[in-house]
């Protein structure tokens, strides 16, 4: 059903300002018209009787789902991933890869540049190759390597400005010109699966970096005495922070005490999904390496997760639910914080010129509606 002019009544809406209760959203031409409380505007309505309004979720970090993986080199793959993680309420994607080796990656690049063209993507991340052998988890370990500049030019060149965040371990020699030329060439440098010590971080997000990929997972663990990538990616300021908040990968406590120092400015939940997600238990692929799910966790042969069936709705979920944040905090690292650290200026809320792009959510926080640029996807009943 598209929406040509719509005004959604009665909610809560989640805004920059705060939530509007009762509130209403004027949807025109695909894009939010304007946005108030009190008298509602004239035209056709649909009342959504005191449910959550809140903008279309962002993912920064997500490999696939529905069946679909991003590093296959059929579209259609990636349309189906797609299509699986906007039912769930992403509106906005990045495809992640995983390491491979260079010239495979090209390919990759390339076949998801062409879809980050068409609007389908918001753009490539790359998580790894430059990845440490100690915290590899579900990369293979043949396919890492320390980052050179003529294999960095590569990648970027691949993507003709689709990637927009490559993930690397800065202890690897060549890393600080790596986050250099990374940020230079119109990218996000994050720091992720890593052995590093605390000022070898320090020295990254100094040379640029600005995002910790899926916190305490794939990295060196908190010490008291050697706080390395945990400790000095959530206490700089100039990090956001990602959560993969499934309650398999961080335990609730850890997702509450995460989130809450990194505040509602910094923390990103993503689902680091992988092709598995709504597909069901069974054997799959992430990039070269088998993966077995069982009960809805993927895991290796070492047993080892590797990546997460989780979609956005769950996540925010889960952050509410399961560890006690508000839904406007919610928000801000389901929505708002992805968009911002993207530079997306257009999604992410829900305010006057900003994409039509919502959720609409149940007591529970149960997914109940989905619009996708003024056009619903799933309709509120």
């Amino acid at each position: 059903m598209n929406t040509a002019e719509l005004i959604l009544t009665g909610a809560r809406v989640v805004t920059p300002g705060g939530v509007a209760q009762p509130g209403w959203v004027r949807v025109s031409a695909g894009k939010i018209a304007a946005v108030g409380d009190g008298a509602v505007p004239q035209g056709p309505a649909i009342e959504l009787s005191g449910r959550w309004l809140v903008p279309g979720f962002v993912d920064i970090h997500c490999h696939g789902g529905g069946g679909g993986s991003f590093t296959s080199l059929e579209p259609e793959q990636t349309e189906t991933a797609v299509a699986h993680h906007r039912a769930h309420g992403t509106t906005t994607m990045l495809a992640s890869l995983v390491s491979a080796p260079v010239p495979e990656l090209v390919k990759q690049i390339a076949t998801l540049a062409e879809l980050t063209a068409d609007g389908l993507l918001a753009g490539v991340h790359l998580e790894g190759p430059f990845l440490s052998h100690a915290r590899c988890g579900a990369h293979a370990p043949e396919a890492l390597r320390a980052p050179e500049a003529d294999d960095v030019r590569q990648l970027l060149d691949a993507g003709r400005g689709a990637v927009r965040m490559v993930t690397l371990a800065p202890e690897l020699p060549g890393s600080r010109d790596a986050v250099r030329q990374l940020v230079d060439g119109g990218a996000i440098a994050a720091v992720g699966h890593t052995d590093a010590v605390a000022d070898q971080v320090l020295e990254a997000v100094d040379a640029g970096a600005t995002v910790a990929t899926h916190l305490f997972n794939g990295m060196r663990p908190l010490h008291h005495r050697e706080p390395g990538p945990v400790g000095a990616l959530l206490d700089d300021e100039r990090v956001s922070v990602e959560l993969i908040c499934d309650l398999v990968h961080l335990h609730p406590t850890v997702a509450r005490l995460a989130a809450t120092h990194a505040g509602t400015d910094r923390t990103i939940l993503v689902t680091d999904a992988i092709s598995a997600t709504g597909a069901g238990d069974g054997t799959y692929e992430l990039g070269a390496l088998p993966v077995t799910v069982v009960d809805g966790e993927p895991r290796l042969a070492d047993g080892s997760l590797a990546g997460s069936t989780l979609t956005m709705d769950a996540a925010f979920r889960n952050l509410v639910r399961s560890c006690g944040l508000s839904v406007p905090a919610a928000v801000a690292a389901t929505s708002t914080n992805p968009a911002r650290r993207l530079g997306l200026a257009d999604v992410g809320e829900i305010r006057p010129g900003a994409e039509a792009n919502m959720v609409v959510l149940g007591d529970d926080l149960d997914l109940q509606g989905v619009m996708h640029g003024g056009r619903w996807l799933t309709q509120p009943s």
